[in-house]
């Protein structure tokens, strides 16, 4: 029975009549249905409303609240039956725990700073002295004697910085001169059969005057020399008069002896050589090779737009277009683009990969493209240590599928619908080439999300995962290698996951069916094999984090550069991105790394562009190395300790 019409003229209409008790009908079943009805719009709109306060809380997050997810340390687990054999984030020593008091319990769950102060600035500056002096009249005492210089404190030490320079490499190529060839060029330009020199007496007409005019004893000499061997002394004085010779007459000796040098006795090659130029990463181009590297670091590690580059040259005096400039990045990453090639090879050799993607507005997108591209992370593992980026024109799924056609191992990713295809058993043999693992923080952040909707199971979950991430971080901080970590994730990690997941299935009966803690027990259960994938081999990652990060940067260099012009400028994008990301993954000036390539690939064959990779290179050269002057340290692997694991940080 519909009650919509009863209810319509009182409850929905622009003017809100609240009904009289002698309008109400008197059938009790029609009352009951009246109420059932009230109750179900009732319960619908506040599901709405807290979901559109939800969407609302959210988004003024996103606009003006922090961008860090803690919770307070100091929030219940919740969790009434905790093991004493399973640790939580609030395990102590028994010793520790009874001498500590409750604020030194709390500071000691808090993360270590970094120490503050100044740092000890590095050796390989150049040092300026400066001294600073008293005049003749100052250093005269009250007494009327003179004071005497006695030394000088501790050297102060201050940074200072002034602008870059430019500057102007002019390449003077030299020019070779061999007398003997030279003569007998000459000679044969007088001797040689009829056809020859009659195709050289037009080329010599113009000159023959001038040059029997100014050296007769030269040409003399010349042809004596064609008849005879000369004496030592003869020869001696011919060298010196033909280096005398005007440059034209050599010239023309020049051409003739290349083209007859072949048939000519006693002339092996040409008179006149030059040296060589080096190849130059652009073929006739204006930029040298630490120039090009420091646009590339400016715009792709700096995030300085290009346009901006030009008003910082021009302060300079240098005018440099940022139309110029993109014609630079271009031919950039075509000369580097067999490199890419390579370290896009050895990605796919790895273990294991992080990818993510993040997108970016393309201005040049054809009539069937949609005005937002995207661009494409993929993080080799530590024997193959490559950032690389692809970029493709849309997010469908044949981007990953046609990058990672060729891999075989664990891919660390979202839960893009794109990717699941990749996943798919072979149909050959019935086993998948690419084991997903999935991202538990995307599953934390669901409950995070919701934790203001539902505060009880939020914080429930919440603690689950701090316990999981508290193993993580320990066996990071005690330098566990795989073989250890897998150890513990089987011992610790696995019994906390199998009590999560039977309060996920629990927890899903209780909540109403599109509440935002739905959504997020939905997820967790729905990616919950590729969730628990990181337990079962040491190396993997508890989430993607790391391709996360990697996306930042390109975020943050979005709000600077705003779009790609093209397809075109997207993958230009694309193979300089994944060297600038990768110098950055392993502590690498980017500098001085793309400058020697960029100078050295004209010339390298393929078979040598294994020296040029980042990691290779960087060996090969430890002044380049950043890691001391960014205080990164790396704990050395150790074998399994439960011991270890005791004081595990919040």
């Amino acid at each position: 029975m519909s009650t919509a019409a009863p209810l319509s003229g009182y409850l929905r209409s622009d003017t809100i009549v609240l009904p009289r008790r002698e309008d109400l009908p008197d059938d009790n079943e029609l009352l009951r249905d009246m109420v059932l009805e009230l109750l179900n719009g009732k319960i619908t709109d506040r599901q709405e409303l807290a979901q559109m306060q939800h969407k609302l809380d959210q988004a003024l997050r996103r606009l003006y609240g922090p961008r860090t997810e803690r919770v307070n340390p100091d929030q219940p687990l919740l969790f009434e039956d905790a093991s004493p054999e399973t640790p939580t984030p609030a395990t102590q020593d028994e010793t520790s725990a009874e001498d500590e008091t409750p604020a030194e319990s709390s500071r000691s769950r808090r993360r270590k700073a970094r120490p503050h102060g100044r740092r000890r600035l590095p050796e390989n500056l150049p040092r300026r002295p400066l001294h600073h002096e008293l005049t003749q009249a100052e250093r005269v005492c009250s007494c009327g004697h003179m004071r005497e210089d006695i030394g000088t404190e501790p050297p102060r030490e201050q940074l200072d910085w002034k602008p870059a320079s430019y500057f102007v490499w002019q390449h003077f190529v030299h020019k070779y001169l061999c007398p003997h060839c030279a003569k007998q060029a000459v000679a044969a330009a007088k001797t040689t059969e009829p056809t020859m020199a009659t195709s050289a007496e037009t080329t010599t007409t113009a000159t023959s005057a001038e040059t029997t005019t100014a050296a007769p004893a030269a040409a003399s000499s010349a042809e004596t020399t064609t008849a005879a061997p000369a004496a030592p002394e003869a020869s001696a004085t011919s060298d010196t008069a033909l280096s005398m010779l005007p440059e034209a007459a050599l010239a023309v000796a020049s051409i003739l002896a290349s083209e007859s040098s072949a048939d000519v006795p006693g002339v092996l090659g040409p008179p006149i050589i030059s040296a060589p130029m080096p190849a130059m990463p652009i073929e006739k181009g204006l930029p040298g090779p630490g120039l090009l590297a420091q646009v590339i670091v400016s715009k792709y590690t700096d995030h300085l737009p290009l346009y901006r580059q030009e008003n910082i040259t021009a302060r300079q005096g240098v005018f440099l277009p940022r139309s110029t400039t993109c014609d630079w990045m271009a031919a950039s990453a075509q000369l580097l683009q067999p490199l890419y090639d390579l370290m896009v090879a050895r990605v796919l050799l790895s273990r294991w990969l992080h990818t993510d993607d993040t997108p970016v507005r393309n201005l040049g997108q054809q009539p069937d493209d949609q005005a937002t591209a995207r661009f494409w992370a993929y993080l080799g593992d530590r024997d193959h240590p490559y950032n690389v980026l692809d970029f493709t024109l849309t997010r469908k799924r044949d981007g990953p599928q046609q990058f990672l056609k060729d891999y075989r191992g664990y891919l660390h990713a979202d839960a893009f619908s794109g990717y699941d295809a990749l996943y798919l058993p072979a149909p050959h043999d019935g086993v998948a080439s690419i084991h997903e693992v999935a991202c538990n923080a995307h599953a934390r952040r669901k409950f995070y999300e919701a934790r203001n909707s539902d505060v009880l199971r939020a914080h429930e979950a919440l603690a689950y995962y701090r316990q999981l991430y508290a193993l993580e971080r320990s066996a990071t901080a005690n330098g566990f290698d795989d073989a250890a970590r897998l150890q513990m994730r089987q011992e610790l990690s696995v019994p906390i996951l199998t009590k999560f997941h039977a309060w996920l299935e629990e927890r899903r009966q209780q909540v109403l069916p599109k509440s935002p803690m739905a959504e997020a027990l939905g997820y967790a259960l729905n990616q919950w094999p590729a969730l628990c994938r990181y337990t079962e081999q040491g190396f993997l990652k508890i989430d993607n984090n790391l391709a996360e990060r990697e996306m930042k940067r390109i975020a943050t260099g979005r709000k600077n550069w705003l779009f790609v012009g093209s397809a075109a400028g997207g993958r230009t994008a694309a193979v300089l991105f994944s060297f600038t990301f990768t110098c950055q993954r392993l502590m690498l000036n980017p500098w001085l790394y793309l400058q020697d390539v960029l100078a050295r690939l004209p010339t390298t064959p393929a078979s040598g562009l294994v020296e040029l990779l980042p990691d290779v290179w960087k060996a090969a050269h430890p002044d380049a190395d950043m890691t001391a002057a960014r205080g990164a340290k790396r704990a050395a692997p150790s074998e399994w300790d439960p011991a270890k694991l005791t004081g595990m940080e919040d």
